[in-house]
């Protein structure tokens, strides 16, 4: 059995990530000692990993809760959890064309740049003129 604090240092998670966790039923209500500490078992230590890795692969709460949710049932079809770790690649996929878009606006910026008086300075220029943008704002901060 884990306290919360071990189970924390054990998956990289914070304590506080892990009440919350349980608060919206990513991970199960603990078992308690006597004197109301919680308690898990290894179990909890999968799901935890599992949830925590998840998250670095980017997947949202909901996601991860239908995907966890396929894995408490191992009769179902993988074609679901296919569909939901497609549906996040193409997610980051289009994530990492808006940072391309970015990467190529920040360049031209920079290499525009002179060097010269900030009242010269075409960073600040480009900036101050939304026309002069080739991406859309909105698209890159999505």
């Amino acid at each position: 059995m884990l306290t919360i604090g071990n189970l924390a240092k054990r998956t990289g998670t914070k304590v506080q990530t892990i009440r919350y966790y349980e608060q919206i039923g990513l991970m199960p209500e603990p078992g308690r000692t006597d004197g109301g500490q919680r308690r898990y078992r290894e179990a909890e230590l999968d799901r935890l990993s599992f949830v925590r890795h998840a998250r670095q692969l980017g997947f949202s709460l909901e996601a991860i809760r239908e995907l966890l949710d396929l894995s408490d049932h191992p009769g179902k079809s993988c074609a679901e959890a296919d569909a939901i770790a497609r549906r996040q690649l193409r997610q980051v996929e289009q994530r990492l064309a808006r940072l391309e878009a970015l990467r190529s606006e920040l360049t031209r910026m920079v290499h525009e740049c002179s060097g010269g008086q900030t009242a010269d300075c075409r960073v600040l220029e480009v900036l101050r003129d939304h026309a002069e943008c080739l991406t859309d704002h909105d698209e890159i901060g999505a």
